[in-house]
């Protein structure tokens, strides 16, 4: 997520003011934790902890839920973003900025060549049969909210809206994403490489490091053990292109050659003679621990 540093935003700033908070958040970070959890691990009082957790949760860096405990219900807190971006920018250049927003299913895929293992599934069943590369043409496949395979890509037509007259100044992309092995494997990373209208911007490694906890927002009838992923969020901007803000090559918004009258191409792959060929898993809406699909914004000037 992108926060302009200005007063309007000072909820979220002021969370970064305490050392208590900031603590907070690294045991988040790890897995989500109780009041009491939290209040025993920092040593402080349950009635800090809470006002603590209170303005965390009004600025919408964590997310708290009432689950049953051994005794009565509890409240349960998640960290709810994995990255946010400081934009430091005058009010005068934001105001001049235009936005162009869109947000696409996982299953609205234009194109794509896969390789098992391999699957689709809808927020109520699974769409065809598992490792059955033939179902990725099934016309259902536009209603998948979970996608996998072990390699290959598949690409997305990105809306364009800008005008004729307008010059590109950045572009985001976020998505929830992991490898197609197993979640629940340690030390298993998978090479995911990202391309914007063909060209290569940069590759993500996945870690294949965290445990079998199951997605918040993953349906009940869905056993298997892929359950969610990580927040990635690309971006494209004069300066050269970022993943979680990093900067991962020298491509610039200038070098994709936008223009209005064209739809971008957006390519997520795993190539099979990677160093780490894990394959890849999109989650979308109703599935992993983020109720998001495919986000994309494009700022114009």
């Amino acid at each position: 997520m992108e926060v302009e540093v200005s007063s309007r935003n000072m909820k979220f700033l002021e969370c970064f003011s305490s050392e208590t908070r900031v603590k907070m958040i690294e045991l988040l970070s790890v897995q989500p934790m109780n009041i009491k959890s939290l209040s025993e691990a920092l040593a402080i009082k349950s009635p800090i902890v809470t006002r603590h957790i209170h303005m965390m949760e009004g600025a919408g860096i964590v997310r708290c839920e009432s689950v049953p405990g051994k005794r009565g219900m509890q409240k349960l807190c998640h960290l709810q973003i994995t990255q946010a971006m400081l934009l430091f920018k005058t009010a005068a250049v934001a105001d001049e900025t235009k936005r162009y927003g869109v947000s696409l299913p996982v299953g609205h895929y234009s194109s794509y060549q896969i390789k098992p293992t391999c699957g689709l599934a809808s927020d109520s069943q699974m769409i065809g049969m598992c490792d059955d590369p033939r179902y990725f043409a099934d016309p259902e496949h536009v209603n998948a909210k979970v996608l996998w395979f072990g390699s290959g890509f598949v690409e997305y037509r990105i809306p364009n809206y800008m005008v004729n007259n307008e010059r590109p100044e950045s572009l985001e992309i976020s998505m929830e994403i992991c490898s197609e092995t197993p979640c629940t494997v340690n030390h298993l990373p998978s090479d995911i490489t990202f391309t914007l209208n063909g060209v290569g911007i940069g590759t993500w490694t996945y870690p294949g490091d965290f445990g079998s906890t199951r997605g918040l927002y993953t349906p009940e009838w869905w056993h298997k053990n892929i359950q969610h992923g990580l927040i990635k969020t690309i971006r494209v901007n004069r300066q050269g292109s970022f993943i979680d803000g990093i900067q991962v090559s020298g491509v610039t918004i200038d070098q994709l050659m936008l223009a209005y009258d064209k739809e971008i191409l957006f390519r997520i792959s795993s190539s099979a003679t990677a160093k780490n060929c894990g394959g890849v898993t999109l989650f979308g809406k109703g599935f992993g621990n983020y109720n998001q699909d495919i986000e994309v914004t494009l700022r114009c000037l």
